[in-house]
């Protein structure tokens, strides 16, 4: 090897061998339907496969008639309750509500108002990070990915904990509510390390507060005058109340169930929830919706024209503009298809903070591209079921008014999700833990050894 130029032979092998892989890596799609295989857990006709049970989260899409699946708006339900009668119920009390929320996932009731103070009392307790903690684990190796740096953070709290391998309920609720706590410092300070390691900006970081909610803290400790309005932190709350669970059959959550199941600590089970989430398929589609609405924003000379911008929308779907991909991001969910009712509650106040920012023109704009893609999109694609608003349509624009770095979309997405995580991995571990082995099937021929002189 002293002659080959290694970085020239790193390449030509790396190339060499993933043809291989790509060469080999394709199956039969025919097969998925001869052995009746679920791809994604989700059958051709949209219904979902059942792996498992939880009393945690519902989502409900349609009902069944006469043996046909018919659609209807969407519900999601928390523990029983419907989520749009949860954020009605703190909205109009004018109260924030993610932790009363947290409180209903992990213990399946709401909490009267000494319980709510005590919780909030004991979040208050967990949410300041251990000592050295943000200069070790994240300060001192800054990741360029938020996401990333989260879940190395999370399996550092091993290293901080002195029982970490206990999954008694006790220690393992002690945990999850520390994590719940800690979710949004940890979520703040990956990225204040990003901007200062990786562009060049000045490194401040604010403790949080303890007579803040959690909604609140994330505004006080990202910007650096701590200021924010009320409806802004109350919009903020508002979101992560409708991102905290979405049942036991979302990829991030059903990893968090897989994971538990093997025994494993708390630590793990998080950081690969947080993998899970990171996936533009899962966690990060927001991005990819305000990427769009600014390429249309550009591109189209009047927003109110429904004519210029059903073309636009068209060419989108053709793959003849924005990214090429042929999807109209924020349209269209694996379970819903009347209506997301996540993405229902979040334009009624999405509507309210842009008029208090002047962006009704944009507000109108998304509501215009809600009405309009369904239409284009049944034009062009054929489909099980029809399409609507998801709530990655209106949470990216919610996150844009709030000023709020797109670095961080799907941190806060994350900060929110550990609620319903942290309810599903004690769900799991209560109901005994066992180990999920999904069955595969081989598919590859058999072939007879040929010795390596031969081959």
């Amino acid at each position: 090897m002293e002659n080959v130029d290694l970085k020239n032979f790193e390449e030509s092998m790396l190339d060499e061998l993933s043809g291989l892989t790509v060469k080999k890596g394709p199956i039969d799609p025919e097969l998925y339907q001869k052995y009746e295989v679920k791809r994604g857990l989700r059958d051709l006709d949209g219904r979902g496969v059942l792996v498992g049970l939880t009393e945690i989260g519902e989502v409900h899409s349609y009902i069944i008639d006469e043996g046909e699946m018919v659609p209807v708006p969407g519900r999601l339900i928390y523990r029983g309750y419907d989520i749009t009668d949860l954020a009605r119920g703190f909205m109009e009390d004018n109260r924030f509500g993610f932790e009363e929320t947290a409180y209903l996932l992990l213990f399946g009731k709401l909490p009267n108002k000494q319980e709510l103070f005590d919780f909030h009392s004991l979040l208050d307790i967990y949410q300041k990070l251990p000592d050295n903690f943000a200069k070790d684990m994240i300060l001192n190796v800054p990741s360029k990915d938020i996401m990333n740096g989260m879940a190395r953070s999370v399996l550092g709290f091993y290293c901080y904990d002195s029982n970490p391998d206990d999954t008694s309920i006790r220690n393992v609720l002690k945990q999850c509510i520390r994590l719940i706590a800690a979710f949004p410092a940890l979520a703040v300070y990956c990225y204040q390390a990003y901007t200062h390691y990786h562009g060049n900006k000045s490194l401040v970081i604010h403790s949080p507060q303890p007579e803040l909610s959690l909604a609140e803290n994330i505004l006080y400790m990202l910007r650096p005058n701590h200021k924010y309005t009320e409806l802004e932190a109350k919009l903020l709350d508002l979101a992560l109340v409708l991102h905290a669970e979405h049942g036991g059959g979302n990829n991030s959550s059903f990893v968090t169930h897989v994971v538990t199941s093997t025994g494993t600590d708390t630590y793990s089970a998080i950081a690969s929830a947080l993998g899970s989430l990171r996936g533009p398929k899962h966690g990060g589609a927001n991005h990819k919706v305000i990427q769009m609405f600014q390429d249309i924003k550009e591109k189209v000379s009047d927003w109110q024209d429904e004519d210029e911008l059903s073309a636009y929308l068209d060419k989108i779907l053709l793959k003849d503009a924005f990214d090429r991909s042929g999807l109209i991001y924020g349209v269209g969910h694996a379970v819903y298809s009347i209506s997301d009712p996540r993405a229902v509650v979040l334009k009624h106040y999405a509507s309210k903070l842009a008029a208090e920012k002047g962006l009704d023109n944009e507000f109108n704009l998304y509501a215009k591209v809600e009405e309009l893609a369904p239409q284009i999109i049944a034009k062009h694609t054929k489909i099980y079921k029809g399409v609507s608003a998801n709530v990655d349509f209106y949470s990216g624009f919610v996150y844009q008014m709030l000023n709020l770095p797109l670095e961080m979309f799907t941190p806060i997405f994350a900060l929110s999700r550990i609620a319903g995580w942290s309810a599903h991995r004690i769900e799991e571990i209560v109901n005994g833990g066992k180990i999920i082995r999904p069955a595969y099937k081989s598919v590859v021929p058999r072939q007879k050894y040929i010795p390596l002189n031969k081959r």
